[in-house]
């Protein structure tokens, strides 16, 4: 199995809290930055999305926190698609040092949704197949 996608981040100061650290929020946005470059990675633009009238939605997320994260670090953000059929994939994403430690574990569960119907598509992963000019970067 080969490796999941990931992208490179560095903390920035203003992203930390009063005691240094980066800030709980900040790891969401880590995580929402990973699958959309893993989205411009197999091809697929937000217009692109847009325009066809579909876009991913966050369902649920839960973020487990290992280890601190300073400014200045450097951490890679993992973004592995994990397809089980139905409406919803579970989307499981790490946040690792460089030097490996593992900062945080991030599971979501998320969709695509009809942009006009206000629901969620029948098959999500055949349309990012279908949407993908490299549908590698999802495991497929």
């Amino acid at each position: 199995m080969s490796e999941p996608f990931s992208v490179r981040v560095t903390v920035r100061g203003y992203e930390t809290d009063v005691q240094g650290h980066l800030n709980q929020a900040v790891y969401l946005n880590y995580a929402e930055h990973a699958r959309w470059s893993l989205l411009r990675a197999a091809g697929i633009s937000q217009a692109g999305l847009i325009a066809r009238g579909i876009g991913p939605v966050a369902l649920e997320t839960t973020i487990r926190y290992r280890r601190e994260l300073l400014a200045g670090d450097e951490v890679d953000v993992s973004c592995a698609f994990e397809w089980g059929g139905g409406r919803t994939f579970r989307i499981e994403q790490t946040i690792r040092k460089l030097d490996g430690t593992v900062a945080a574990e991030i599971t979501a569960v998320g969709g695509l949704m009809d942009l006009t119907a206000r629901k969620l598509v029948a098959d999500p992963q055949e349309r990012f197949k279908e949407l993908a000019t490299d549908p590698a970067p999802f495991g497929l």
